[in-house]
């Protein structure tokens, strides 16, 4: 008898030839729908499913493999009394089953209605999936066209047989998750993004040589169907990316892009430098050239070694201004042909990345704990969300108040405890990860020297006391921007009064752990 496969697919890349293969080494072929169109279509001998069945399709297409000669034809042992009594019913066995399911994925992707995406829930494809999966010492599963040159092997060993088994159990799972996480965020029942039930559909996105250091095996994962600038990149220049290069080139596009959209009306272009996640350079300018330099000439020391994100397309006299300065990764919304020739002949260390667009990127911030994870709707909250209220005598200046916003981008970004020093749109001290809020102020004073005189102040959480203010005055800090809300605040405000400081609240924090 001949052997027979069962082929429904929504992904069609390379079926027809693999059908064609199939059918010229003697396997029967079987199929369903738009699969069985297709093959037919191309010449080849496919039987319908409704034939082997006895029953037509149903219910605009729900129902149409869900059948004991389908199921019975899958699932039976070979060795065993399974033989006899499928044939009793007049059924025969299926010994290749090549489905992968209906693009629920991307239909939710591209914001298809409701009932549309609920349509795209496949039924009768995880249930083939798993039957030839769960028999597959006498079955061959297939859900990725990579894999269906070994099904065209002479023999498939029982090893191949359980990593596809294995792969479609994944291939199965995932779809589940990724069913499971757009029904608890749409359902009415559930008033926010958190659901009693959580699901992480994490695919390899790409493959590193180790994480955070050499002893630790590390990887990149895509969440569900997203697209993220530096995951999905374009890599124009340079070596493979490490684990800490995706780290910190994430963290770089993040601040830039806040800034570029902050900034949209002016027309700068913002230059991010990051250092161990962490801001170290940060700059706006009207070219991408200038905006380097600013950024670059911010901490010299930091910068070393750093990546790099900039806002604007990246030419070959921006590409040029960088040849003194060792960095990891730059990544650009553009960068020329000229310039990344310029990059791979002069800088060949140097990873050049093209961001791709974001898209479908999840609000949430998911982090590990021992046993679980500490879960949270990210902190997107921009500026323009805010009522900045001055709290002092003196009101800011108009250079001052856009310094305070540009700051207040900045801070964000900055892990806790942070405090910025900003004048004319450049970042000239920094403190961050420090334990306590002076010491921030501290760290980022020295950090300025002399730049820190006629400079602005943000700091992303309240001032439990003033020390902060007179720390800030003494250096010649002209204005300062704090969320509020500390017991202390009259002490602090009544601090900036004496010392001829202007003070803004702003009523939101931003805790960066």
């Amino acid at each position: 008898m001949a052997r027979r496969a069962l082929i429904s697919v929504s992904d069609k890349t390379g079926v027809v030839e693999f059908a064609r293969a199939l059918s010229a080494r003697g396997w029967e072929l079987l199929s369903t729908g738009g699969t069985h169109k297709a093959l037919a279509d191309a010449g080849l001998p496919v039987t319908a499913v409704s034939d082997v069945t006895g029953f037509p399709e149903m219910l605009d297409g729900r129902v149409k493999t869900l059948h004991p000669a389908v199921h019975g034809g899958i699932l039976a042992r070979r060795e065993s009394g399974h033989l006899g009594e499928l044939a009793g019913q007049g059924f025969s066995t299926i010994d290749l089953v090549c489905v992968n399911l209906y693009p629920f994925r991307e239909t939710v992707a591209r914001g298809a209605p409701d009932p549309e995406v609920i349509e795209n829930i496949d039924i009768g494809g995880p249930a083939m999936i798993r039957s030839a999966a769960k028999n597959h010492a006498g079955v061959l599963v297939l859900v990725d066209p990579a894999d269906y040159a070994l099904a065209l092997q002479d023999e498939v060993s029982a090893a191949d047989r359980r990593r596809l088994a294995a792969k479609a159990y994944r291939h199965t799972s995932e779809y589940d998750a990724a069913i499971t996480a757009y029904l608890d965020g749409t359902s009415d029942e559930l008033p926010t993004a958190l659901p009693g039930h959580l699901s992480l559909d994490l695919t390899r996105a790409a493959q590193v040589r180790y994480g955070e250091n050499p002893h630790q095996p590390g990887a990149i994962y895509r969440w569900g169907a997203a697209r993220g600038p530096v995951i999905d990149a374009q890599v124009v220049a340079g070596k493979p990316m490490s684990f800490n290069n995706y780290a910190d080139a994430d963290a770089a596009w993040a601040l830039c892009a806040a800034l570029a959209e902050q900034e949209a009306q002016t027309g700068q272009v913002a230059c991010v430098a990051v250092k161990h996640a962490n801001p170290c350079g940060v700059a706006l300018a009207d070219d991408v050239k200038t905006a380097w330099e600013r950024a670059r000439d911010a901490d010299t020391l930091s910068v070393f070694g750093g990546v790099v994100a900039v806002s604007a397309p990246v030419d070959l006299g921006a590409a040029q201004a960088m040849r003194g300065t060792f960095l990891e990764v730059l990544i650009a919304p553009e960068v020329t042909p000229e310039a990344a020739a310029w990059f791979a002949e002069k800088k060949p260390d140097l990873r050049v990345l093209v961001a791709a667009p974001a898209r479908n990127v999840s609000v949430l911030d998911v982090r590990p704990l021992t046993g679980g994870f500490a879960v949270q709707e990210r902190d997107a909250r921009p500026w323009d969300d805010l009522c900045p209220e001055t709290v002092t005598t003196r009101e800011p200046t108009a250079q001052e108040w856009f310094d305070l916003r540009f700051a207040w981008a900045v801070v964000k970004y900055a892990r806790s405890n942070a405090v910025v020093l900003a004048r004319s749109g450049v970042t000239v001290g920094l403190g961050a990860g420090a334990v306590s809020r002076i010491w921030a102020a501290e760290r980022a004073v020295a950090n300025a020297g002399e730049a820190a005189r006629g400079a602005v102040l943000a700091s992303e959480a309240f001032f439990p006391f003033d020390d902060v203010v007179r720390l800030a005055a003494s250096a010649g800090v002209t204005a300062i921007l704090q969320p509020g809300g500390a017991k202390r605040d009259p002490e602090v405000i009544a601090a900036c009064n004496d010392l001829g400081l202007s003070m803004v609240f702003t009523g939101s924090r931003h805790f960066r752990h």
